[in-house]
């Protein structure tokens, strides 16, 4: 059974990149705009990855990824901040909230590819 992962921006050009990257190495995808777009989804399927953008309106990657760690049923659940951000701080809080990847933007294809092999291993 293929892997479910669940791409998380409010920018839809830069969630269709991520999901055709991740559906041609055979990656089921699941898409939400927001954190609490993403909420509803992480309930109503079973996911493996959640792949998410730091800035957002609604519900930002950080808040989603604190109100995920709380859930025990994804306390454990790999997660990829894929962001603009690179700056000490919010790398720093998203270590400590839990981050299990964090990739830059503009991404490359090989460099998602390869962070999604190894937190899915």
């Amino acid at each position: 059974m293929n892997k479910k992962i669940l791409a998380v921006d409010d920018s839809v050009t830069m969630r269709r990149m991520i999901s055709f990257t991740l559906i041609k190495e055979g990656y089921d995808m699941v898409e939400a705009a927001n954190g609490e777009d993403a909420i509803k989804k992480l309930y109503s399927e079973t996911i493996d990855l959640l792949i998410t953008d730091l800035n957002m309106p609604e519900m930002n990657g950080l808040e989603l990824l604190k109100t995920i760690r709380a859930n025990p049923k994804h306390k454990f659940m790999p997660v990829i901040m894929l962001t603009t951000e690179s700056d000490r701080d919010s790398v720093l809080e998203g270590k400590a909230s839990g981050v299990t990847g964090w990739i830059l933007k503009p991404f490359s294809p090989e460099k998602l590819i390869g962070t999604v092999k190894k937190v899915l291993r």
